[in-house]
């Protein structure tokens, strides 16, 4: 398990209700679902249209079960925006 930190942005903040949060997880998927569980559907709505970045590397069309977080990692979640 590693530990770190979740960043949730904009919508996904508002849906999360705090700005931030630590993860104990091995993988994006694990932790997301921790974060999941705590929460209502609007928070699951955002989160599964975001993109996330981790240490600033985008995880792109990757799967969450195949992204390994590391130890002391930041997870950005980024909902969709418009503007860009």
């Amino acid at each position: 398990m590693a530990k770190g930190m979740i960043r949730y942005w904009a919508a996904a903040k508002a849906a999360a209700g705090t700005a931030e949060e630590p993860y104990d997880a091995t993988s994006l998927a694990e932790a997301l679902e921790t974060a999941r569980a705590a929460r209502d559907a609007e928070f699951t709505r955002v989160v599964s249209r975001s993109s996330f970045l981790v240490n600033g590397d985008p995880v792109g069309a990757r799967a969450p079960e195949d992204v390994e977080l590391p130890e002391d990692g930041v997870v950005e979640v980024l909902p969709p925006f418009a503007g860009g």
